[in-house]
């Protein structure tokens, strides 16, 4: 306490100084400690000034070597107070509550939350917004709103008077910036402007490497089209995705398992299935979109150039045409941007593509192919009802698009799969050598989700793609199929197919010089490096050693919100930040997108664009984390969570820096990066705990579980990472992307919308200048949790910060992506236009208790239940076949036992009950018949012995008819009647009672 106290005086006499205030009036209000202390100072500072005017007498005066002597002591003392104020710890807020002597939890309000000033004493401005973010400045001046008194003599009044709570308003501030609960002091006052200069950023040029060029007519690309649709049903994809293809097996010509492929872009295998919502990967878990486009529509808003859909469907109800037949071509590698992550450029990235062709058939010996004369209709139904500029002029190159930046492990593995990939579609050309009709004899409804309106698919249709994997209406071909295209559209589902795979050993087509002729290479695992955590999400990452397979889980913080302009199934995670004021909507600014997704924090139903219409998936990725799959070297999802809980960080406070492109064209928002902050503490831990073992550093945690797919290295560190504080070498760098590929209308454009975006970011800095914790009143209240993500779209478990608990938030039973139109419709689940709904798929789809239970058992208890059962019957039916074969009668069958069985206990239940009564009474009756006798006998001894035996014999046989259960009940009325006999009974009664008793 005098050490505090001391350096408290200290400080108060620095500012007494400072200020020109009287002694007098400033030793009156202090204890005597402090004025014994300030004498001591004096006398060190006379002594001092005594050492440096006479420096050559100082030794042989005795008083200088005492004053040199008090002087050390007070040094020391303060040093011993500052290593003191020093000491380390975990990043929580218990420091700080501790410093302010009140207890730790305060219900776990947030430190600079309006309820905790509130609940301290203070001052509330209730015009201040309720985010838990706040300044030095703020305080100060809440604290000492209407002081007329100065600052520092209303603090020496308040610690004099004992409150102990109250603090400087300036040392607080000192004091909460070193406690990692707050971040980003250091630019508070800083522009965005100012802080994209720092970050090595161009946020006012405009120039991006996505402009656009191209008919001023149209303003805004967009991505509907006309075409034919291959997507499958399969075990291994998303259970929801249509069975629209049934001739060709599109899972046979993808990698699945990661053989040949090293990774790609995070929408993965776009045919095949698609992705469940846990799939190893972390792919987004969308629906089988594979197709064709016949006529690219572009734009559906017409004031953008477009054609809308009503546009579109009363052209093509005006429209003929006869069942298309498809030829598969051959499959071929290139295209794409052939990128490679930093520096790295031996890895190319490409797409994989199936080229077919629509095999030219005629009717009615036509000159022109019934293909032909469709594009002729199709256009001049167009034209009639006024298509829009956006609209190609001519049909597209058939073409499915399988996937985009695949990166495969080398060249060597590149060619293995294109080899065996065409191999299968020789297999399809020797089945279908003259294409075949696609379709299927299944059912599908169109729009997806709509449950009333499910119909035949049948062969040949052609359907209207809203986007890539939003089908909306299909349109049946004029006729049936003939002989022969039956035959070929119902090959491979109904006959046998084996001989064709058997007998196809060769490739007869050429498949070369297709853009996989890219000269050999080989990914080099041990070239990688901490910056490609910074990852372009459209294209694959390059895999540390010994890892086998790509994966897409992180550790993030959850940002996305729901809103009127996104859609029902979104969820709000936050409050504090409105990231529609940072989107063009109206696409004022922007043209199109170089991917099928638009904005990623929430996508409109009926966009002009066409783009997936998806939830918002606003999140700022932390640590990828890798696979999720053991056995390809990542680690399982249990035990990311294991690992997770044990790790004790700070609250973590996020502050939006600028809005920028980055060299990709991606659209991106940058928070900033402080390496003092919880966020930066965290980011430190999990390198420690999960990152991969690189440049002689090795991870450790208690669980001994580990993965070598993460993209950060266990010697990673905050500080490596970007920004002025960072040295620009390490993984972390908090970024939220908002757009892919963003193409805009010209430079200029470019540069409005930046400029638009960074002025609201310095709305939002000026709202919290040490940044925020973000939550809602019913997630994370507290604000600054960590989320565990499977891939961008689901969160999956949530962790509380200061080891305050962790729960699972996956919403289940995702349909993705969601449908159109909007699920904006009343009456709840009741309503079939909300079936599709997560919560209402949940409750139609939930499974009875009794299969719950059965399920529960697992297999093993599954089997045990009906071993058990089975040995139950089979011992029944022993014991009445060992009793039907002992007392069946002659000629009787065994159901005829049975029955008569089954009556005869029936019968035997009636008569026990009577002769139980009869029973009792006869037991009296023949002990009073027994006195008689057995007195008769002995007084007259001339009877025959024949006629006694006869009656003994007689008694005999009818007590031993009797029940043995009442044995009891006669011993205990032969003890009553031996009590009661005369003495004149002879010896040769008792005898014959206990025979009697006996028999």
């Amino acid at each position: 306490m005098t050490r505090n106290l001391s350096l408290a005086t200290l400080s108060q006499n620095k500012n007494n100084c400072r200020h020109d205030r009287p002694e007098s009036s400033t030793i009156s209000r202090r204890p005597a400690t402090a004025n014994i202390i300030r004498t001591m100072n004096h006398e060190v500072i006379e002594a001092e000034w005594n050492h440096r005017s006479k420096s050559t007498q100082y030794k042989t005066m005795p008083g200088i070597g005492a004053q040199r002597g008090l002087l050390a002591t007070a040094l020391a003392i303060g040093s011993l107070s500052l290593l003191r104020s020093t000491d380390a710890r975990l990043a929580d807020r218990s420091r700080v509550v501790k410093a302010r002597g009140s207890r730790r939890d305060r219900n776990n309000l947030a430190i600079e939350g309006a309820a905790y000033r509130v609940r301290q004493g203070g001052d509330y401005d209730a015009e201040h917004p309720s985010a838990t973010a706040s300044t030095s400045n703020d305080i100060a001046a809440r604290a000492l709103k209407d002081e007329a008194v100065d600052p520092i003599t209303d603090y020496e009044n308040r610690q004099l008077r004992g409150y102990p709570q109250y603090e400087d308003p300036e040392l607080f501030s000192r004091r909460l910036s070193s406690q990692l609960t707050g971040c980003c002091y250091t630019y508070k006052s800083y522009s965005a402007a100012k802080m994209c200069s720092l970050y090595n950023q161009d946020c006012e040029s405009g120039e991006t490497p996505s402009h656009d060029s191209g008919d001023e007519t149209c303003t805004q690309e967009g991505l509907s089209f006309i075409g034919i649709s291959f997507s499958v049903n399969t075990a291994s994809g998303n259970p929801y995705s249509y069975q629209l293809c049934d001739q060709f097996p599109m899972e046979n010509i993808i990698d699945r398992n990661y053989n040949y492929v090293m990774s790609m872009d995070e929408d993965g295998w776009l045919v095949g299935g698609g992705y469940k919502s846990f799939d190893y990967s972390g792919k987004m878990p969308y629906i089988d979109s594979s197709h064709t486009e016949l006529l690219r529509i572009g734009s559906l808003d017409a004031s953008k150039g477009g054609t809308t859909i009503e546009q579109v469907y009363a052209a093509m109800s005006s429209v003929s045409f006869a069942p298309f037949s498809v030829f598969p071509e051959y499959l071929k590698g290139g295209g794409g941007h052939h990128s490679g992550d930093g520096d790295n450029k031996d890895v190319p990235s490409s797409d994989v593509t199936l080229i077919v062709s629509i095999v030219n058939t005629y009717e009615d010996n036509d000159s022109y192919s019934s293909y032909e004369n469709f594009l002729d209709q199709l256009f001049s139904a167009m034209y009639a009802v006024d298509g829009g500029a956006c609209m190609d002029d001519h049909d597209t190159d058939p073409h499915v698009s399988m996937a985009r930046g695949v990166k495969f492990k080398s060249s060597y593995h590149q060619q293995q799969y294109m080899y065996n990939a065409n191999l299968e579609v020789a297999v399809w050309q020797s089945m279908y050598p003259k294409g075949t009709p696609i379709g299927s004899k299944g059912y599908a409804s169109f729009p997806p989700g709509s449950r009333g309106n499910k119909q035949y698919v049948g062969y040949g249709n052609l359907y209207f793609f809203f986007d890539r994997a939003n089908i909306t209406k299909a349109w049946r071909p004029n006729r049936d199929l003939s002989d022969d295209e039956s035959y070929y559209a119902t090959l491979f589902t109904s006959g046998d197919t084996s001989s064709y795979y058997a007998n196809t050993n060769d490739i007869s087509f050429n498949y070369q010089g297709s853009g996989d002729g890219g000269g050999d290479y080989e990914h080099n695992p041990y070239a990688w490096k901490a910056t490609m955590a910074m990852h372009d999400m459209t294209d694959g990452w390059l895999l540390p050693p010994n890892c086998e397979q790509e994966g897409e889980t992180f550790f993030g913080i959850p940002l996305s919100r729901k809103s009127d302009s996104n859609l029902q199934a979104s969820s709000t995670f936050q409050q504090q930040f409105n990231f529609e004021n940072i989107i063009d909507r109206n696409y004022t600014y922007i043209k199109s997108f170089g991917t099928n997704h638009g904005w990623l924090v929430g996508e409109q139903i009926g966009n002009g664009a066409g783009s997936i219409v998806d939830k918002d998936t606003a999140h700022i990725p932390i640590f990828y984390t890798g696979t999720t799959n053991p056995d390809m070297g990542g680690i399982s999802l249990s035990n990311l969570i294991k690992v997770a809980k044990k790790i004790e960080f700070g609250t973590l406070y996020i502050k939006p820096a600028f809005v920028f492109i980055d060299d990709n064209g991606h659209i991106k928002l940058q928070f900033e990066m402080d390496p003092n902050s919880a966020l930066a503490y965290l980011y430190d831990n999990l390198c420690k705990m999960l990152g991969i073992a690189w440049n002689y550093d090795t991870p450790y945690n208690k669980d001994g579980v580990y993965t070598n797919c993460a993209m950060h290295a266990a010697g990673d560190r905050a500080k490596y990472g970007c920004g002025p504080d960072g040295s620009g070498v390490g993984g972390f760098c908090p970024q939220m992307t908002v757009a892919y590929s963003a193409r805009f209308n010209s430079q200029e454009h470019a540069a409005a919308y930046l400029e638009k975006c960074n002025n609201y970011v310095d709305y939002w800095r000026s709202l919290y200048p040490s940044g925020v914790a973000v939550g809602t009143t019913t997630f994370c209240p507290s604000g600054g949790c960590l989320g565990l993500f499977l891939n961008r779209y689901d969160l999956f478990n949530v962790f509380k910060p200061e080891l305050g608990g962790s729960w699972v938030e996956y919403n289940g039973g995702s349909l993705q992506p969601t449908y159109s139109p909007a699920p904006t419709w009343k009456g709840g689940c009741d309503e079939p236009h909300n079936f599709h709904l997560d919560k209402c798929f949940r409750k139609r789809a939930k499974p009875p208790a009794s299969k719950v239970v059965w399920d529960s058992l697992g297999s093993v208890g599954q089997f045990s239940v009906f071993l058990i059962a089975f040995m139950a019957v089979t011992l029944s039916i022993s014991i009445f076949l060992a009793r039907a074969r002992k007392r069946r009668r002659k000629g009787e069958s065994y159901v005829d036992f049975l029955f008569r069985e089954s009556r005869k206990k029936g019968k035997k239940k009636k008569k026990r009950r009577v002769r139980n009564q009869d029973l009792e009474e006869a037991m009296l009756d023949d002990v009073r018949e027994s006195r008689s006798r057995r007195s008769s006998k002995s007084r007259s001894k001339s009877r025959s012995r024949s006629k006694s035996e006869a009656r003994s014999r007689s008694d005999k046989s009818h007590r031993s008819s009797k029940s043995r259960s009442k044995s009891r009940s006669m011993r205990s009325s032969s003890r009553h009647t031996r009590h009661d006999r005369d003495d004149s009974y002879d010896e040769a009664s008792p005898r014959e009672d206990r025979r009697q008793q006996l028999v």
